[in-house]
Parts: structure tokens; sequence; C-alpha cells
């Protein structure tokens, strides 16, 4: 039997409820999806990848011993869920769990709403701290294995796509809608890229591009008055990689279908 701690998301005042399995914390499926708004926690969960969900006993909230069996996720299981809301909470949920209750819970075993202030060093090691524990969450995350020959085909390929191409690519799939833009955001949300202060480009993360998840076709044009070959942003690209990735972290069902491949060397 395990007693959870509660949480309070105060944008809602919903709890929410986790438990430490092995030292992380795991949290309640049914708590999460009731936040989000996603309607049916059992079809949300039947997503994920069997390391980032079980069943465990919870203590219940209702003042009794009793303990029921209950779907906890893990903390990759939980960014994958919060990326299936399209409510605008979702966004302010996901802030609060990062910045807040994690590093709070790595730091000192438990969350409080108003922690004792930190030393300058304890500020430091917690901050080192919770972008370690972020980064050892994303390499936990097992790729999904390929469903359809089609899927097998984008997961061994070569090359990369635009942001562009690679939202339609993802869009194809009926569980998953997005566009240009709206994928941008997504590989934002995810701390792949970042813009650029300088030009206002997005840029890759040197970790999205370690992982073989993004990559930047450099760019060059004609200075208009000097006539150069001048070095300009580089463009954000998606690998078939990084597609696999994102077809699973939001969500998708279907096989993922290509674009054919052009042909090499002429007919044969």
């Amino acid at each position: 039997m395990t007693t959870p701690l509660v949480f309070t998301f105060p944008e809602t005042a919903q709890h929410v409820r986790s438990v430490m399995i092995d030292g992380e914390p795991w949290w309640v499926a049914a708590d999460v999806c009731t936040v989000l708004e996603i309607g049916n926690a059992r079809q949300a969960v039947s997503y994920l990848d069997d390391d980032e969900v079980q069943q465990v006993p919870v203590t219940t909230n209702d003042g009794s011993s009793r303990s029921l069996p209950t779907n906890v996720i893990s903390e990759p299981g939980l960014y994958s869920v919060i990326l299936r809301s399209r409510k605008p909470q979702a966004k302010a949920f996901k802030r609060w769990i990062t910045h807040e209750v994690i590093p709070s819970i790595r730091q000192t075993g438990s969350y409080s709403a108003a922690p004792r202030e930190m030393t300058k060093l304890e500020a430091l090691q917690a901050a080192i701290e919770s972008e370690e524990g972020r980064l050892a969450a994303e390499a936990r995350i097992k790729e999904l294995e390929p469903a359809a020959n089609s899927w097998q085909t984008l997961a061994s390929g070569e090359g990369d796509f635009s942001v562009a191409d690679a939202a339609k690519i993802l869009s194809r799939d009926p569980s998953i809608e997005t566009g240009r833009n709206r994928l941008f955001g997504i590989l934002h949300e995810l701390d792949w890229a970042y813009v650029q202060n300088a030009d206002h480009r997005y840029r890759a993360k040197q970790y999205a591009v370690e992982r073989r998840w993004l990559s930047e076709l450099p760019q060059s044009y004609t200075h208009p008055r000097t006539g150069e070959l001048t070095l300009g942003a580089p463009q954000l690209r998606v690998t078939v990689k990084g597609l696999h990735e994102l077809h699973k972290r939001l969500g998708g069902t279907a096989a993922v279908q290509l674009p054919p491949a052009p042909v090499q060397g002429g007919a044969s």
C-alpha cells in the first residue's frame, strides 16, 4: 500500500497525487487527466510505453485506510499525456510540474507551495539536479517499435524535413493535428528548440541534435549591396528519427506515410 503525496495545482485548485517508486515521482493518471480535461484516462495511458505506466495500490483520499489499484505514470509518461491536451491550462500545468514540483521533490523529498528561501548554493544545486533529471528522463524514453512497413522505413531512413513538411507528414495520422507554426511551438515546449534573439529564428538545442532528432541546414544568400555570398540563419530540420519521436509523443496511432524517395542515378 502506497500513501501518495498530494499537490494542489494553483491555477485550478485541483489535487494531483504522486507516489515515489524507486526514488522517482510517479503521477496518478486519473488526476492528471482531470486537470488537463482528458475524458478517458484509461485510453490516455494506453498510448504510453510499458515502462511509462504501471498499476500500484494507492491509499484513497476519503479518510479511510483503503487502497485501490491505481494507474500511475512516470515523468516521461506525464510529458506525453500533457502533449495530448489541447486545453490552455496544459502549458501552465507543465511549467508548474517541471519548474516547481519536481525540483522541490528532488531537493527535499516533498513539495511545499511556500518553501523556505534557499541559499545561493542550494538554488544552484537544485537547478543542476533538475536539469540533469529532465535530461535523464528524456533519455529513458525508448523508441516506439514500428507498427507497419512504412513506419519501419521512417525509423531506419535517412534525411530530414523542413518543419512545414514534418507537420504535413505527422498530420496524415488522424490522431495528430498540427501545422508548421504549431509544430514550432511543440518543439519549443519540448525544449528541443529555442528562438535566437538576434534574428528571432528557431535554432536546435544541442542535445536534440546529439540525439539526432533535429538538424540545421546552413543557408546563404547574395548580399544586395555588396554582391558577396553571405551566411544566413540556418534552417531548422526534423530528422526521420525526430519524426519517429514526435509521432510517439503526439499520440500517433497510424503508420506514418513518407513521401516517395527520389530515384537515384536514373531508372534501372
